[in-house]
């Protein structure tokens, strides 16, 4: 694959509206997210005085919210709802929750924000790569893969700029908190683009198969012990990064560093992956999908393990490069893996990944929970990163040989 064949799929997104909604939308919400993630566990626990256990809490309970939301409208998206009018209510719902905080800055509206507005709301993540997976899919299988990579650096984009640019006002005096203002703002953005830019005639456009099933027949689909076994191992691998957007500014505070360096590093690993998310093809024709997720998920448990014993030496910032490197295949390839588990379903694809986000999340509830209570932050990254290599190395073993893993669609 030549650099032309790289940067094709950028063009495509810029040319075809299809794409160029979607892409957008996740260039929005990567900013939305990029500045609250690193800083939540920070806010809820020093500044609104949440007990580690409670945090964890927090955690499990958008886990749970998170699933029942996604699956749900994953499945009604695929039946007679229009995804445009399940955009709108996921938007309207996700606003909630930053004017909340930005109307009540208390430990009430944090756990409403983050319990129920984010995990509800944010459902619009899988729907809108489920919106770039129906229009990538016009262009053909030798480019559709392609397409998913650069939309998925997209969405990493804004953490490398977004980020440098808040180290800056927060070091001028902005408080903490009006993070939560800029989400508020970034989503009545989105909502705006949703509303007056959506490619008339669109999915008329899409090979979509259309569910006639009800919600009841819809989730016996997902009772395949094998489709969840899966689902389960991407969920266990996808804990990495969950566990370093909360252990990030912990540690770094803990070592004395500024929130301003939180952003400087975080940002510093989503400038290095975009590049590595958009070479990602390259490596398509010599490895299989299990194994370069295997290989990713090994290289940021190195990192992560890493991360808390090293925050407060210039050592840590070395940890950029195999952060970016591991990051750039287990946040990219798991989302054309679990929608290719229920082929021609896009929503119910993207249903598929708010399960594994549910297992993500309780898996880190659950390390961060009994790492901190046993002796800190840094057993809590190794429980985590342990339970991700397992899992990594337990998915390239029952992938083995199997045909699908052979697509990097």
């Amino acid at each position: 694959m030549s650099q032309r064949s790289v940067l094709r799929p950028l063009g495509l997104i810029l040319t075809d509206p299809g794409l160029r909604l979607p892409a957008g939308l996740l260039f929005l919400f990567g900013i939305a997210i990029c500045v609250v993630v690193p800083y939540q566990s920070v806010i809820g626990i020093e500044r609104f005085g949440l007990s580690p256990f409670a945090y964890a809490c927090v955690l499990a309970g958008a886990a749970v919210v998170s699933v029942i939301a996604s699956v749900t409208l994953g499945i009604l998206s695929d039946g007679r709802f229009g995804r445009r009018q399940i955009a709108i209510f996921s938007l309207s719902v996700y606003l909630t929750g930053g004017l909340a905080v930005t109307i009540w800055p208390n430990a009430t509206a944090f756990v409403f924000a983050h319990v129920l507005a984010y995990p509800v709301g944010g459902t619009i993540w899988a729907q809108t790569f489920a919106l770039a997976r129906l229009s990538a899919a016009r262009h053909g299988p030798a480019i559709d893969g392609a397409i998913m990579s650069a939309v998925r650096a997209l969405y990493a984009l804004p953490f490398a700029g977004a980020l440098p640019l808040l180290s800056l006002a927060l070091a001028r005096g902005m408080d903490l908190t009006h993070i939560y203002t800029i989400s508020f703002v970034l989503t009545l953005m989105m909502l705006a683009l949703v509303l007056w830019a959506w490619p008339k005639g669109i999915e008329a456009e899409w090979s979509e198969l259309r569910s006639p099933l009800s919600l009841r027949a819809s989730l016996r689909a997902f009772t395949d012990r094998a489709l969840l076994a899966r689902v389960a191992l991407l969920g266990l691998i996808g804990a990495l990064v969950g566990m370093y957007m909360v252990l990030i500014g912990l540690t770094f505070h803990a070592a004395g560093r500024s929130d301003g360096d939180v952003a400087w590093f975080v940002g510093g690993v989503a400038a290095a992956e975009v590049p590595l998310m958009l070479a990602l093809p390259l490596l398509y024709p010599h490895f299989r999908r299990d194994q370069l997720i295997a290989g990713g998920a090994v290289i940021y448990a190195a990192h992560l393990t890493l991360l808390p014993f090293l925050s407060g030496s210039p050592l840590v910032w070395l940890l950029i490069l195999p952060a970016a490197t591991g990051g750039a295949a287990i946040l990219t390839l798991p989302i054309a893996y679990a929608q290719d588990l229920i082929a021609g379903r896009a929503g119910a694809g993207s249903s598929l990944m708010a399960l594994q986000r549910i297992v993500a999340d309780a898996s880190v509830a659950v390390a961060f929970a009994s790492g901190t209570r046993l002796a800190g932050y840094g057993l809590a990254a190794i429980l985590c990163a342990a339970t991700a290599v397992i899992a990594a190395l337990t998915l390239m073993r029952i992938d083995r040989g199997r045909d699908g893993t052979r697509r990097h669609a």
